[in-house]
């Protein structure tokens, strides 16, 4: 698998997308069987399977599969996300996140381009292939989570390690933040970390990066992501 050049716009696009994720994908989930996590899908993301339901995003598009029946609908407003997927909005559907997305207007049209949401589908289902590999090394004490994407941080991501013994931490890819312009995967550790280590390279939170840029122009991409996964991994469990 190769990484394709991002195209013009991508982050405002991953933003929008962003807040559909958050505000009509996740609660849709949440609100009919308690679980917000989100998974990579062909052209997009969306819900697992919940109550014979199936809801996700396919480039510009809104997809809402049931048992019987496929019904779209163009991407325009969170607001008409969902009503498409038949909950209220709300801005604090569920109340213990640590970082709560802030909401942009509802009623705001998004216009969501179409190659922005393809690279991030791209991106997703890279970070998915990525992880499961990574899985296949965890330990039996390791307590390995499944691979999702986050809501709130919109990032496909596992946990793995022992957290008593400080060798548990989050191991994921993301599409970018306010303190990443582009996509990187990263190793976010529970614990503490020694920054004496070059390996913990990023400020912007407990644990280091290796962005898109570095990835893209790797010939074996998956294999370098997971390459810099298993090196975080080593360290911690070597601590």
């Amino acid at each position: 698998m190769t990484l394709p050049a991002l195209p013009s716009g991508f982050a405002e696009t991953r933003d929008k997308l962003h807040q559909l994720a958050f505000f009509a994908l996740a609660p849709a989930r949440y609100k009919a069987v308690g679980r917000m996590g989100l998974r990579a899908k062909p052209g997009g993301f969306g819900t697992p399977e919940f109550e014979g339901r199936v809801a996700r995003v396919e480039g510009d598009l809104l997809v809402l599969e049931t048992e019987d029946n496929v019904a779209t609908q163009t991407i325009s407003t969170v607001r008409a996300a969902t009503e498409f997927l038949g909950i209220d909005y709300e801005q604090m559907w569920f109340k213990d996140f640590k970082d709560q997305l802030p909401p942009s207007d509802p009623d705001t049209e998004l216009s969501v381009d179409v190659d922005g949401a393809l690279a991030i589908a791209n991106w997703f289902q890279f970070g998915t292939d990525v992880l499961a590999r990574l899985r296949g090394y965890g330990l039996p004490g390791d307590a390995v989570s499944e691979t999702q994407i986050w809501p709130e941080h919109f990032d496909a991501a596992i946990e793995m390690g022992d957290e008593g013994l400080g060798q548990r931490a989050s191991f994921g890819a993301s599409p970018g933040d306010g303190a990443h312009p582009e996509p990187y995967v990263y190793v976010s550790a529970w614990g503490k970390i020694y920054r004496s280590n070059r390996y913990w390279n990023d400020e912007a939170f407990n644990g280091s990066s290796l962005g898109y840029d570095q990835l893209m122009e790797d010939p074996d991409p998956v294999t370098a992501a997971l390459a810099f996964m298993l090196e975080g991994y080593r360290i911690l469990h070597q601590a």
